[in-house]
């Protein structure tokens, strides 16, 4: 029972992850805010932790399928966090410390390799320090911030449970259920 507990869990956190892939796609095409290039990398983590969790609730595995999969959706979990952190600090810190104009994205992968733009996109330009839009008075990237740190308390939560389940199971072959005196 607990695996197809967890199986169900898996999907639902498919169905948030869609859910907030979706207002993303939403927000770019039919409001028209254009992404910056750390709103691109969230975006990754987010689409990696949605197909981590879809595989998951498809294939319904064991119980170390299961700690696997929570291990890759904690690690693109805290990804996405740090990189929501990094944009929500961004967006504290005065305009004049960030760099005016940022080549485009497509360039920047056509003359450089992967870890260069990654580090060029981690010290931020001005859009990603300017606030575009906001909920409740919170920025897109603290709404983010908040759906990766939920995300990966869920994982390790799920983490610690599967861990404790293990060691609540005798090493021999015996049931862990004590018998009723009057069977």
């Amino acid at each position: 029972m607990p695996l197809a507990c967890s199986r169900s869990l898996f999907f639902l956190v498919f169905i948030a992850g869609a859910l907030v892939l979706g207002v993303s796609y939403y927000l770019e095409y039919a409001v028209g805010l254009q992404p910056c290039g750390l709103c691109l990398l969230q975006r990754g983590c987010l689409a990696l932790l949605t197909g981590v969790c879809l595989m998951a609730s498809v294939q319904g595995p064991g119980r170390f399928g299961t700690v696997l999969y929570w291990l890759f959706g904690v690690l693109f979990s805290l990804a996405g966090t740090v990189i929501a952190w990094r944009q929500v600090l961004l967006q504290s810190d005065p305009a004049n410390q960030l760099s005016t104009c940022a080549p485009n994205l497509s360039d920047l992968f056509a003359g450089s390799p992967w870890m260069c733009v990654v580090r060029q996109m981690f010290k931020g330009t001005i859009d990603c320090a300017q606030i575009s839009w906001t909920l409740f008075d919170l920025s897109i990237p603290e709404w983010s911030l908040l759906f990766f740190i939920s995300m990966m308390t869920l994982g390790i939560y799920q983490l610690l449970r599967q861990a404790w389940v293990a060691l609540r199971r005798p090493l021999s072959g015996e049931s862990s259920h004590r018998a009723l005196v009057g069977d």
